[in-house]
């Protein structure tokens, strides 16, 4: 029995795939992929086609080679279905990348959906009442999604501002670091996105280009000129 993912992010994601098998009353699923948004639908879909009278489930994560704030979500689905059915839950063999995960926010890497109490099985479920501990995941929770968004935007904006790197140094005779503080610069100046004052320098230099706005081009003639005025007062004579 098996279950999938499919992402918007596929071209560079795995889809997770759950494998199954029932034996005796226990329960073992074998997620293959990553553990990223949809995640935990599939888990929930594989948990659903599982028969009744399971009297204990495992998770062997071996075959789990990435995961973001989304596999948090999965170990809650997971927790959840413990609670329902009054069985003990339990995962195994993190490493690598999910396993720092699990280490940042402060989660049994060993197993993260065991009872803090160590019991062997959770109780039936109950309302739940806010805590403490439960406010401080889910402040972790959206700190980690804020890092993870973060870092996809830096890197679907890293070719363009490259581009516009290699463009301001041969249009001005700037070393690339220079390059990068006038593309910063001119971005507080303007108060415009980083990639989008790249992107409007890119775009300026097709042959049909149109041209910044223009409180974007005064930014950048100001960025420009402060770089010119620092490389003369320090001798070097750069333009």
């Amino acid at each position: 029995m098996t279950s999938a993912a499919h992402t918007s992010l596929a071209g560079r994601m795995k889809a997770l795939v759950i494998e199954s098998r029932v034996d005796a009353g226990r329960a073992v699923l074998v997620p293959r992929g990553e553990l990223i948004h949809g995640s935990a639908d599939v888990l929930a879909k594989a948990l659903a086609e599982l028969p009744d009278g399971i009297g204990r489930l495992e998770l062997d994560m071996t075959e789990v080679r990435f995961m973001d704030t989304a596999g948090l979500e999965f170990l809650e689905t997971l927790g959840d279905y413990g609670h329902l059915h009054g069985i003990p839950v339990m995962t195994a063999n993190w490493d690598g990348q999910p396993r720092r995960i699990l280490e940042l926010v402060g989660l049994d890497t060993a197993d993260p959906v065991r009872p803090a109490d160590g019991g062997s099985a959770p109780e039936p479920p109950h309302p739940p009442a806010p805590s403490a501990v439960a406010v401080e995941r889910a402040e972790q929770l959206r700190h980690l999604q804020q890092e993870v968004d973060q870092l996809r935007q830096a890197i679907a904006s890293r070719p363009v501002i490259d581009q516009a790197r290699g463009i301001l140094m041969a249009t001005h005779a700037c070393t690339s670091d220079e390059a990068w503080t006038i593309l910063r610069e001119a971005s507080q100046l303007s108060n415009t996105k980083l990639r989008t004052v790249a992107a409007a320098v890119t775009a300026s230099t097709g042959t049909d280009g149109p041209p910044p706005p223009e409180e974007l081009r005064t930014a950048l003639r100001t960025a420009v000129a402060r770089r010119w005025h620092g490389a003369a007062g320090d001798g070097s004579g750069r333009p």
